[in-house]
């Protein structure tokens, strides 16, 4: 069953919609340089407001590990997806600190980078996306070498994620821009996304 990840979280109807719809994660983007930004302070009241039983990934940059391991002890965020050029060594003290679950993006530029993925750590949980939240894809078809779990990212909408689902069987789908109009979340398109996943694996 494909997991649903709606990401890039900002603000109370956000998290309103998210608590209706019950996704399997929800994800803070604590990279500066996103328009999706939020602060730890924002970050803090949005989860708050989230239903218990949905965790929050914190979405970060070459962050400093510290700052990783702080929102994860005060509970703003469950999981760690890393977007950035962090190394094993990173991982690797990031593990000493804690034991949270921990996704790791890697962009897919070309056929020949899915066998360099295959070849990380089995540990951490792996996601394929074009590029850097700009909502763009790569060729799907790509993914027929992918002989490990990922997370699906970049250019998902609700116009083609029951494919993606249906013929590539990702352990989840993240999306953000694909379920924003103007740059802010859009219910209709959030519930439309939800929606359709789940049809899908209802029919799987």
């Amino acid at each position: 069953m494909t997991k649903i990840k709606l990401c890039g979280m900002m603000c109370e109807t956000d998290i309103e919609t998210a608590n209706r719809l019950q996704p399997d994660l929800v994800g803070f983007v604590f990279a500066k340089k996103s328009r999706r930004y939020v602060t730890d302070e924002t970050a803090a009241e949005l989860r708050r407001a989230l239903s218990d039983g949905i965790p929050a990934a914190g979405v970060f940059v070459n962050e400093e590990i510290a700052h990783v391991v702080k929102l994860l002890q005060l509970g703003i965020i469950n999981v760690v997806q890393l977007h950035g050029n962090e190394d094993e060594d990173y991982l690797k003290e990031l593990r000493k600190q804690t034991d949270a679950p921990i996704i790791r993006a890697f962009q897919i530029r070309e056929r020949e980078d899915i066998a360099k993925v295959r070849a990380f750590d089995a540990n951490t949980k792996i996601l394929l996306d074009a590029g850097s939240g700009d909502g763009m894809t790569f060729r799907w078809e790509w993914l027929k070498d992918a002989d490990f779990d990922f997370y699906l990212a970049g250019g998902l909408t609700v116009e083609n994620v029951a494919e993606a689902v249906r013929i590539y069987h990702p352990y989840g789908v993240d999306v953000s821009s694909g379920i924003e109009t103007d740059g802010r979340k859009d219910i209709r398109k959030m519930e439309a996304f939800v929606s359709t996943v789940r049809k899908e694996n209802d029919n799987a």
